[in-house]
């Protein structure tokens, strides 16, 4: 992959779930490099490299904290995968990883969530006024999985 995107939190120093796999992963260098960037804010992103992992960069995103529903969180969690996606173009990268984003300590249902990923990157890929080629969705567990496979066939049947 050229890029992975990172379930990242606010400090952008590690943290639980995907982020601190993610930074295992990578090694050192990543916290270090991600200690110079002074954090991101939700809504913004940072491009860092990817040190040891199989990806050549990795896409930080902060997504959305769920509050019930009513604070706008899912148009807020569509637009995390929307700006990824820009985010890519704007950068040559050609292939994605996404995990689930703000379904761990965010709170986000799972199933929301991903219905959510899947309706918002299918959507951006019909436009097709992006250099993003192929998009991977990886599951931290294997109920993400279940839910995750479950979201892609159901919006196919639509």
């Amino acid at each position: 992959m050229d890029a992975i995107v990172n379930a990242a939190n606010e400090s952008l120093l590690g943290g639980g779930g995907v982020d601190g796999a993610i930074h295992r992963a990578a090694g050192s260098d990543l916290l270090e490099f991600c200690r110079t960037l002074g954090g991101c804010p939700t809504g913004q992103a940072r491009l860092t490299p990817g040190f040891n992992l199989p990806a050549r960069h990795v896409i930080h995103r902060v997504g959305p904290v769920w509050h019930g529903g009513q604070r706008g969180e899912a148009d807020l969690l569509a637009q995390r995968y929307m700006n990824s996606l820009r985010l890519a173009h704007e950068t040559g990268l050609e292939t994605l990883s996404f995990p689930a984003i703000s379904t761990g300590v965010f709170g986000f249902p799972a199933k929301s969530a991903a219905a959510i990923a899947v309706q918002t990157l299918l959507e951006c890929g019909r436009a097709g006024d992006l250099s993003v080629r192929e998009i991977t969705l990886v599951a931290f567990s294997e109920q993400d999985h279940s839910i995750l496979t479950h979201a892609i066939t159901t919006h196919q049947a639509l």
